[in-house]
């Protein structure tokens, strides 16, 4: 039923963008769409990495939703993109991206799990160098919530974490490669909005579906959850780009390039969750993440705007 409805609203949705001008390439940039993995194969997406896949079963959590499934490979290394993973078939940018997850449940079966779930934008341009936008989830604790972007080279970074069962963030820092030994610096001000979140009791990612989504423009991005009883939109973290080094104006957090649209699950063995430092250890079983569907909606002025500003090919 949810599936349905979101559908409608979507088409609906669709329909509103082509009758504004649409002039981003549609040959390489994805348009509206949502995905209902109910099909052997995405219609909207890519498989890569260890390959675990299973469309349009019956939920293991939630009665009466298909969905897919993604079991990650007890036996895979280590390493982002090593295990099971979806990336759009064409460029996305600027929009709103949304999808409903249910993470994997394994807190009693093994509580120092090295694994995560990515939900996220990600492409390394040689020019504009990384555009990366993401949710993440280290499963070993299901309370906390990693927002935050990476650009630029290796280690650029502002980013966000929050025990949303409490409504506490524990910290929201930036830090730029090559500057200060890369160390973290904590954010203030209007990059540090909303300074308090409204805690979803007993929130646990692993124990339902919820919806999560960003927007994303061009000096401004927001991560936010619906509320599963409410459905009123929680606001994560409202981060507004500024300049955050005087002699370096082109830092600002925000990824401007185009980029592609993922969800991954993989191994980790060296990023612990934060409330458990031991939780590096690799999957004994090969767990279920569950996906009921994945959406996008482009901005497409603002795009076109950026395309045309910077003679993007």
């Amino acid at each position: 039923m949810r599936k349905a409805l979101f559908t409608i609203i979507t088409v609906l949705l669709a329909s509103a963008a082509t009758a504004d001008a649409q002039s981003v390439d549609t040959g390489k940039f994805m348009d509206t769409f949502i995905e209902n993995f109910n099909s052997d194969r995405p219609e909207n997406f890519n498989m890569h990495g260890s390959h675990r896949y299973f469309p349009n079963v019956p939920s293991l959590s939630e009665k009466g939703s298909d969905v897919m499934v993604m079991r990650i490979n007890p036996e895979t290394a280590a390493g982002a993109g090593r295990g099971p993973e979806i990336g759009t078939k064409k460029l996305t940018h600027f929009g709103t991206y949304k999808a409903r997850i249910r993470v994997p449940d394994v807190k009693k079966v093994q509580p120092n799990i090295g694994a995560v779930v990515g939900y996220f934008t990600y492409r390394n341009d040689k020019t504009f160098k990384l555009s990366e936008i993401d949710f993440e989830w280290l499963i070993a604790d299901p309370t906390l919530i990693y927002v935050g972007t990476w650009t630029g080279n290796s280690d650029q970074r502002v980013g966000r974490t929050i025990n949303l069962a409490k409504g506490e963030i524990l910290y929201t820092i930036w830090r730029k490669d090559g500057y200060d030994r890369g160390r973290n610096h904590n954010l203030t001000g209007e990059a540090n909005q909303p300074e308090k979140i409204t805690a979803i009791p007993n929130y646990d990612a692993s124990k339902r579906f919820y919806t999560y989504g960003f927007d994303w423009h061009p000096d401004r991005l927001t991560w936010w959850i619906i509320h599963p009883e409410t459905n009123e939109k929680i606001i994560l973290w409202d981060y507004k780009g500024q300049v955050l080094i005087p002699e370096q104006p082109d830092f600002t957090g925000i990824p401007q390039s185009p980029t592609t649209y993922l969800l991954n699950y993989w191994h980790t063995n060296n990023w612990p969750v934060d409330t458990n430092s031991k939780s590096i250890e690799a999957p004994a079983y090969p767990y279920a993440l569950e996906v009921d569907w994945m959406s996008y909606e482009p901005f497409v002025e603002e795009s076109q705007e950026w395309i045309n500003e910077n003679n993007w090919q």
